[in-house]
């Protein structure tokens, strides 16, 4: 039906003209136009609006740019070319289009920020309650337990004090290893929160520090940035000791190595070691985790672990926080 109603006003022309008698110029092409033009605008609106709805809207000024441009250089060749007009027209509407492709790419990047602002943002509110939880656990289970016991103890102990001195010494004794016994736990607890060397050495010496409690050598190279924001410094040395947990756990490896290798805007760390390799990012839990706790500070974690081995994971951590980068 659409293709009969457009070509109906052309033939009509057509028919007047030879009825007129044909002459030098052939005027019913601007019928042919206008009835073209009104088409291909139709059509490639109805194709600009099946495009995905996050480029819909780039793919409308697309379209319109194209079609103004096709309509101005069909004026050029109808009315008998000469002096090329439509260049200025295509140079305006390529600046647009330019414009409003760079527009598109912003907005897509701010939503992608945006997403992985909201899913970092959820996965560190996750980690946080997992963790209070972990931490309730550890100090009701072991600390608190031990210094009830403590507590009765001591009690016990004062009442027989004067009709059992001997055994009150003894109470005394075994509150006494109770209470090393829950100040070891809670400096176990407080390592998980936050490694007190960490705080005290830096980075660096807190990884030196971690390797040698590792049943193989570990090589720790380069030197760490100064100045990192502590949750970014947290988050890096947690990274690296899991990669070092694995790599005693599953990789069968007799040597790793860590390498620091800062820069003006993020710290690269490199945990590369001997083993079978076979480490997938996407499987488990225990890289996963890293990837999500790196996440939370806009770091990273990229795993190169081919079967047979070398494996490499690397760690790059931003320097300065998004509000303070330039």
């Amino acid at each position: 039906m659409w293709i009969g109603l457009a070509a109906a006003p052309c033939v009509a022309a057509t028919a007047v003209w030879a009825a007129l008698g044909p002459s030098s110029q052939f005027w019913p092409r601007w019928v042919y136009f206008a009835v073209a033009t009104v088409a291909v605008a139709w059509f490639a609106l109805a194709k600009a609006r099946r495009a995905p709805r996050d480029r819909r809207l780039l793919a409308v000024a697309g379209a319109f740019c194209g079609w103004l441009a096709a309509v101005d250089l069909a004026v050029w060749l109808l009315s008998g070319g000469g002096y090329f007009w439509p260049a200025w027209t295509m140079l305006g509407l390529s600046a647009l289009f330019g414009t409003a492709g760079w527009v598109h790419r912003r907005e897509q990047s701010l939503a992608g920020r945006v997403a992985a602002l909201t899913r970092s943002r959820r996965g560190a509110l996750e980690r946080q309650a997992a963790e209070l939880k972990r931490v309730e656990r550890d100090l009701h289970d072991g600390a608190q337990a031990r210094l009830v016991a403590l507590s009765l103890s001591l009690g016990i102990a004062g009442s027989l004090v004067r009709t059992d001195p001997d055994a009150a010494a003894k109470l005394v004794e075994e509150a006494r290893a109770t209470a090393v016994e829950a100040l070891a736990e809670l400096r176990a607890v407080m390592h998980t929160i936050h490694p007190a060397v960490l705080a005290d050495r830096g980075l660096r010496d807190a990884v030196r520090a971690l390797a040698l409690n590792l049943p193989i050598p570990v090589t720790v190279t380069g030197e760490a940035p100064g100045g990192l924001p502590p949750a970014a410094q947290t988050a890096a040395y947690f990274a690296i000791a899991e990669c070092l947990t694995n790599v005693v756990k599953h990789s069968t490896a007799t040597r790793a190595t860590v390498t620091f290798a800062p820069s003006r805007t993020a710290l690269r760390v490199t945990v590369e070691d001997d083993g079978r390799g076979g480490a997938d990012l996407s499987a488990g839990t225990g890289l996963r985790g890293i990837a999500e706790r790196l996440d939370a500070v806009d770091g990273t974690l990229r795993v190169h672990s081919p079967r047979g081995g070398p494996t490499t994971a690397t760690i790059t951590v931003p320097t300065e926080t998004p509000a303070n980068a330039t």
